[in-house]
């Protein structure tokens, strides 16, 4: 079965990472304070990215690694800078992920 990696824009400009099956009724949670503590104190949310993976393993391993990069590396992901990526620097410094677009 297919999943989704996703990214909600907060309102304060933070941008929350997560994966589902369902992009639409994930998104409704996280508007209606029940989808994470972190968009809870955030809201609204709206939504900025979504992929869609074969498989939901798939989005959680995309999942985890957007996880570890830097809000500059994800702003650049949402705004379809893909030219970007490569020269981001990740949390820590300490490696590069790429995640095909």
């Amino acid at each position: 079965m297919s999943g989704f990696v996703y990214i909600l824009e907060c309102a304060d400009g933070s941008l929350y990472v997560g994966s589902t099956r369902n992009v639409e009724h994930r998104v409704n949670q996280h508007m209606s304070g029940k989808g994470s503590r972190y968009t809870r104190s955030r809201l609204p949310v709206r939504l900025v990215y979504q992929r869609e993976f074969p498989h939901i393993g798939e989005a959680h391993a995309a999942e985890r690694r957007l996880h570890g990069w830097s809000h500059a590396k994800r702003r650049a992901l949402v705004e379809g800078r893909m030219d970007l990526l490569p020269g981001l620097a990740m949390k820590g410094g300490q490696r590069r992920l790429v995640i095909d677009p």
